[in-house]
């Protein structure tokens, strides 16, 4: 039980707030709001089954603070206190039993479908999938700080709900990332050209945010290790981006990897060293360097599979915060089952049909995870043993007919 006691110690953020553990479940889109972006009882009941589990954070997929830029259809969206009841009643039933429910704020840009009328971003840089994403407009002066202005209402609004804290999404290619990076970010005025022009909008974004919770309540960002992809975002950035975050206060900083082009966050666009490989994490090498910038908790995600290997990198001061996403989509009690000592790890069989063409288009991937999730919120239980066949089956029934 040693490595389970190291995970269930607590930790105290920078505001005075105290993680019960140090396992999180990172965001996983749920895509299952109801109309207008309303939370629906089905994530409810998802969310009431992962707060059974004992983990320390519950971190929610895209809430949206745009209903006019959604990354999907059935994205939650807070703009105003429209849904008030229901956002009070998810920190409740996630909450129960002592996790704390914290609530990933996020704004597209150009990764907005085409179902949005008018996609806006950074600077004009389409995406290379053309046929599903349109050509974007760069922001106005007024509709940055609008934005801005958004993210920290949205924060207000999940403060007042009774969630416990939130995060700013500024990785996997979305509008704060596209900020960030020279690819995405070609504007000559304030908030273009050099990085600490580039970085202003997550920084402002951050300010705006403690202006209206306060001092005490928890704010986290996600941020790219890196983009993986010639020109953009790179790691030495990424370091001094952190370096910046962590004066301003940052209370967690996640690190992820990768955009829609290079999806490092799934563990691909990069080759993974052995010694990488043996302590399971995407981004392992990286979050070193990270701790030796900043003294701001540090939450890695992506790749951890063993209690063991968990444990050490807390005891190793690697990192204060163990990350898992996938995995709490088969296995949602998986943290108390680790305390527990009913699984010393966890192994998921790879989604794929045997079909190249298919498996690499990476599609059956989400929807195998996405399906799981969608019967949490049914109050059914995951079913580890789920046909992959099954799964493509039913995309290729919703796709087509």
């Amino acid at each position: 039980m040693k490595f389970a006691n190291i995970l269930q110690q607590p930790f105290t953020l920078p505001c005075g707030v105290t993680i019960p553990n140090r396992i999180v479940k990172s965001a996983m889109s749920e895509n299952n709001a109801d109309k207008g972006g309303k939370p629906s009882e089905r994530i409810l009941k998802l969310y009431k089954t992962w707060g059974e589990g004992g983990t320390g954070i519950l971190i929610s997929g895209n809430v949206m603070m745009d209903n006019k830029a959604l990354n999907e259809a059935r994205n939650v969206v807070v703009e105003d206190e429209t849904y008030m009841r229901e956002l009070k009643e998810w920190a409740n039933v996630s909450q129960k039993k002592g996790s704390h429910l914290w609530m990933q704020i996020n704004h597209p840009g150009r990764q907005s479908p085409k179902f949005n009328k008018d996609v806006v971003s950074a600077s004009d840089v389409q995406l290379p999938m053309k046929s599903m994403f349109p050509k974007p407009r760069p922001m106005t002066e007024e509709e940055i700080w609008k934005a801005i202005d958004g993210f920290g209402n949205c924060a207000l609004i999940a403060k007042k709900a009774g969630w416990k804290g939130v995060q700013i999404h500024g990785a996997h290619g979305y509008l704060v990332s596209q900020f960030l990076s020279t690819l995405t970010n070609l504007r000559t005025d304030q908030w273009g050209g050099s990085l600490k022009n580039r970085a202003r909008f997550a920084i402002e974004i951050y300010r705006d945010i403690r202006k209206k919770v306060g001092p005490k309540f928890p704010i986290g960002i996600k941020i790219n290790s890196a983009d993986f992809q010639r020109g953009a975002f790179t790691e030495e950035e990424s370091l001094a981006v952190i370096e910046m975050l962590s004066s301003e206060g940052m209370d967690m900083i996640e690190v992820s990897g990768g955009t829609y082009e290079k999806a490092a966050m799934m563990g691909a666009g990069k080759k993974i060293k052995e010694s990488t490989q043996k302590r399971e994490a995407y981004f392992a090498d990286f979050i070193e360097r990270a701790r030796t910038k900043t003294k701001t908790p540090l939450l890695l995600t992506g790749g951890f599979r063993t209690l063991e290997v968990m444990a050490k990198a807390i005891e190793n001061n690697e990192l204060d915060f163990v990350g898992l996403a996938r995995p709490f989509a088969v296995f949602p009690h998986l943290t108390k089952d680790f305390f527990e000592g009913t699984k010393t790890e966890v192994h998921i069989p790879p989604v794929k049909t045997g079909i190249k063409f298919i498996d690499k288009m990476g599609f059956l991937d989400i929807s195998y995870f996405s399906q799981q999730m969608k019967m949490m919120g049914k109050g059914e239980f995951p079913n580890p043993k789920l046909s992959v066949w099954l799964v493509l089956f039913n995309f290729i029934k919703k796709t087509l007919f």
